[in-house]
């Protein structure tokens, strides 16, 4: 498999998601703000809609559809790999020389399950006692649940020569990341083509963060990428020096993002759908008026590439315009301000394009989905009363690995 991406709107033949699961029965009324929540999903819902929306993705495009337990399963069947992560994640509490024998009282499967739903200290006594447990607070978190797991979008971006592993700007988000790199290097689909542009092996403390929303790759030749409230501008300088490098890309966007929290990432404000479309939230659209645009530069003393830099003091409609010809404007809510707010708030910009102007959006945005449909988008409606509450959308819950070259 070739990890490369020219596109966002090419047919897609692969993707990674993740079924919600026991991660959410882990959020709480008074720990939705700690894991980054706004609302407690009711699960069993939650994962009939993530069903429906997978189920939707295969029978709309034949694509092969991969889930992140199966890929982690299929890694961690090798021992080494196993009990290295569980030493890593255990070590802060003093229990890694236990790891051995932790890991022989669990199936594969379940081991690969606590690395994203968490485990407690009273869980673990269940099979399992020593002494630096007996000492601990039983319902204290050993491993810390990943509930924002189920958006695959944000760990890792595949672009036009390689894959960006995000450095997530909350710690408490980083373990998916972690698993997302540890299945790229070790899983025998991925491990032969993967390769890393960010970060690079000299980074290796005080990184930068870049989230994989923020990521949108405008066309073979350009990349976008959000600075938002997640995405520091210094790491965007780091992936277009690398991207630039081999000539592969020729431009790099940043674009500026007001810190706010339905703007998180620049895929709220706006996506791509075909090669002259782009659905926009225009709050969003009309806000940004700052955008730097980074072209390759010429090395200097130590043999390094510097970067020239443009900016841009003009709306993101303006400059995509400018990389884009002839493009197509569809706005959130048929550009109604009330109903446009109030399906942004739902992702109404946030659709998942499996085709050229082929996408699947959630049914709840009613008027987004009529304003598509009536400029020529074939739009494909999805459940979405409890994965919505995450506050993501479709394109969040995918990580596309393979799409149709034009």
């Amino acid at each position: 498999m070739d990890l490369t991406l020219h596109s966002e709107f090419g047919t897609l033949k692969s993707v990674i998601t993740h079924r919600p699961g026991p991660e959410i029965e882990r959020l709480t009324p008074y720990n939705t703000s700690e894991l980054l929540f706004e609302d407690v999903p009711y699960l069993e819902v939650m994962q009939k809609e993530h069903d429906q929306f997978t189920t939707l993705i295969r029978e709309t495009t034949g694509a092969t559809v991969y889930r992140l337990h199966d890929l982690l399963v299929e890694i961690l069947i090798k021992g080494s790999i196993l009990s290295d992560i569980f030493k890593k994640n255990l070590s802060p509490h003093g229990l890694e020389k236990y790891v051995p024998d932790i890991t022989f009282r669990y199936s594969t499967s379940e081991c690969a399950s606590m690395l994203i739903a968490g485990i407690k200290v009273k869980e673990l006594m269940k099979k399992f006692t020593c002494p630096e447990l007996e000492k601990m607070d039983g319902a204290m978190y050993l491993i810390q649940p990943c509930p924002n797991q189920y958006f695959m979008r944000d760990p890792a971006s595949v672009v036009q020569n390689g894959v960006i592993c995000s450095q997530m700007k909350y710690p408490s988000r980083q373990r998916e990341s972690n698993l997302i790199k540890l299945i790229f290097e070790n899983h025998k689909l991925f491990k032969d083509s993967f390769r890393q542009i960010y970060p690079t092996d000299a980074m290796n403390d005080n990184i930068p963060s870049i989230e994989g929303g923020d990521v949108i790759v405008l066309s073979n030749k350009a990349l976008a990428i959000g600075s938002s409230e997640r995405t520091d501008s210094d790491a965007i300088k780091k992936v277009a020096a690398a991207v630039l490098k081999d000539e592969k890309v020729e431009r790099v966007y940043e674009v500026d993002l007001p810190p706010k929290r339905n703007f998180m990432h620049l895929d709220t404000v706006f996506t791509i759908i075909d090669e002259n479309l782009a659905v926009t939230y225009p709050d969003a659209m009309n806000s940004v008026l700052r955008t730097t645009v980074y072209r390759k530069g010429k090395e200097d003393s130590d043999g390094n590439m510097t970067l020239d830099e443009e900016v841009i003091d003009e709306s993101i409609t303006t400059v995509l315009k400018k990389e884009m010809p002839y493009l197509e404007v569809i706005e959130t809510g048929a550009g109604n301000p009330d109903f446009s707010s109030k399906e942004q708030w739902y992702d109404g910009a946030n659709v998942f394009a499996i085709g050229p102007r082929r996408v699947i959006s959630y049914n709840r945005n009613k008027f987004t989905n009529r304003a598509l449909r009536e400029a020529g988008v074939e739009v494909v409606e999805t459940s979405s009363s409890e994965l919505s509450r995450g506050l993501g959308g479709p394109r969040c819950m995918t990580m596309p690995l393979e799409r149709q070259v034009f």
